[in-house]
């Protein structure tokens, strides 16, 4: 299973042309199953949401799994999912992080017919110390929920590894891959990233440096291939002792 996180800075690109069809046709590069997007919706007025769901799945073969309860909207605070196939089962749930600005975290439990797997989607702050809290609360949210494989996927807005927020993430997900996505036009920095548990879920990293994704938005995608053989092993006992401390 191919997933893939992207934030698609309200369509707007480097140029300041605000081109959604330029960012569907990046999506369609990704030929994803599963791809979180951020910035989905304005961030004003109605917020309505910026990517078109019947040209989506036109052009892209990608259904908007919409997370907003506003009329025309796509996200929670700007975070929504793509998928390929219908689910069969489908869970989400929303979470509101602390900080000074408005973020959010969508944790959608899905199944397309190899079993449940859980998906977090997510744009953290730019506050660091905001971003310790914000990794904090979707730890906490984790911890109280049933065991499932689960990927972490978005912008992160974070470059430091384990001398950051990051390091929160590490005792369950482990350190995460560096793949450099922003700025699109010369990525020096690794905000946008996908981690899994179990930590062997989540293979071959990397990041998506088309040149049209270089033009769609000020950050490139960033996509990764998920085992799924590893989806087996989330009973084991060393997964059930890392949630319980995870929610002490």
């Amino acid at each position: 299973m191919r997933v893939a996180t992207y934030n698609v800075h309200k369509c707007v690109g480097p140029d300041g042309a605000y081109r959604p069809d330029r960012v569907a046709a990046v999506i369609a590069e990704l030929n994803a199953d599963v791809i979180a997007i951020q910035e989905a919706d304005q961030r004003f007025g109605k917020k309505n949401g910026l990517l078109n769901p019947e040209h989506l799945l036109a052009t892209t073969g990608m259904h908007l799994l919409s997370q907003s309860d506003l009329p025309g909207g796509h996200g929670w605070h700007g975070n929504t999912l793509l998928v390929r196939n219908k689910p069969i089962a489908y869970d989400r749930r929303r979470l509101t992080l602390p900080g000074m600005e408005s973020r959010g975290a969508v944790v959608a439990d899905i199944d397309f017919g190899v079993g449940p797997i859980r998906f977090v989607a997510t744009h953290l702050g730019l506050l660091r110390n905001c971003r310790y809290r914000q990794a904090g609360a979707i730890l906490s949210a984790l911890a109280h929920a049933p065991p499932m494989p689960t990927v972490l996927l978005g912008d992160l807005n974070e470059w430091r590894g384990s001398r950051g927020p990051l390091s929160v993430f590490e005792p369950f997900f482990g350190r995460s891959p560096r793949c450099p996505s922003f700025p699109s036009r010369l990525p020096l920095l690794s905000l946008d990233r996908i981690m899994g548990w179990p930590r062997d879920l989540v293979t071959d990293v990397r990041t998506h440096k088309s040149p049209l994704a270089r033009s769609a938005s000020d950050h490139l995608p960033v996509k990764a291939v998920l085992m799924i053989e590893a989806l087996s092993r989330t009973q084991e006992p060393a997964f059930e002792s890392m949630m319980e401390s995870l929610a002490d």
